[in-house]
């Protein structure tokens, strides 16, 4: 009996904390299908009639499409370039050995690229930006993004290289293998999970950053998915709740996506880089 009543204790607490975390996202949704007209006064839980009009105004008339499409292209960029140089430098830093013990210096220096906060990089990145020519456009954003994911890819995959045996290695080696070809068919498919659980991480950030995107793009034409979020709440369309909801639900649409087709590797990969032996 003792033990029965525990059980739907703790039944109730996590129905309790799943109707807490649940909530929002339902509220999102309900906000974004909900008519304009529901919004003042005492709104209702459940909306009375639903509709899609702020999907429609949202991209017909405040063309949310083309920043999506901003958004796919500087994510997907800054995400393949993070990966091609954040994994050839974490795997050469588990690999080589360095004069003068300079391996874990570098490896905490690294690591503060990433802790430092964001804006801590703006002028000197405002700077070079100007300079080059490319301020108000889609590089800045996406080379920043990159500035920021490689030191975490770096930080996290050079413990799942450090984990791989050795024997591994020389054996292809020794069967003739060059480095590029040891490193991309034989490295890389076994840490295939570290790399699907960062390139989520680096992909969710990039997705959402919102500093760096404010600062150095002017354009409306080169708007990614948050500062086009940010922009929908003005001093005109202030209460113009279902408008942001609306774009709130199309912009955690890929972000669900990608973490649906890489949980099982992102669970795998998290577990097996958080545990040595």
């Amino acid at each position: 009996m003792k033990k029965r009543s525990v059980t739907v204790v703790r039944g109730i607490i996590l129905a309790v904390l799943l109707f807490v975390a649940l909530f929002p996202i339902y509220w999102l949704i309900a906000m974004a299908i909900r008519p304009a007209n529901e919004m003042t006064g005492h709104i209702a839980i459940i909306p009375h009639t639903l509709t899609l009009e702020h999907f429609r105004e949202l991209f017909i008339g405040r063309g949310f499409g083309q920043a999506i499409i901003n958004s796919l292209q500087t994510t997907s960029v800054s995400l393949v370039l993070s990966l091609s140089f954040g994994l050839c430098a974490a795997y050469i830093i588990s690999r080589r050995r360095f004069r003068f013990g300079m391996k874990q210096p570098l490896t905490y220096w690294v690591l503060l690229v990433r802790v430092l906060p964001p804006v801590a990089f703006t002028i000197p990145l405002y700077t070079m930006f100007s300079k080059l020519g490319v301020l108000n456009s889609k590089v800045p954003p996406t080379l920043a993004c990159v500035l920021i994911n490689i030191p975490l890819i770096v930080w996290f995959m050079i413990s799942f290289f450090q984990d791989l045996p050795e024997d591994i290695e020389e054996s292809a080696q020794i069967d003739g293998a060059t480095e590029w070809q040891l490193f991309r068919k034989i490295v890389l498919p076994l840490v295939a999970p570290g790399i699907a659980a960062i390139a989520m991480l680096s992909f969710m950030y990039a997705w959402n950053e919102y500093t760096y995107s404010i600062i150095f793009v002017r354009s409306p034409s080169n708007y990614t998915v948050p500062l086009a979020l940010a922009v929908l709440n003005t001093e005109d369309n202030l209460t113009n709740f279902g408008l942001v909801a609306a774009g709130g639900v199309i912009s955690v649409i890929p972000i669900t996506l990608f973490v649906i087709f890489a949980q099982n590797y992102l669970i795998s990969g998290l577990s097996s880089g958080a545990v040595k032996e």
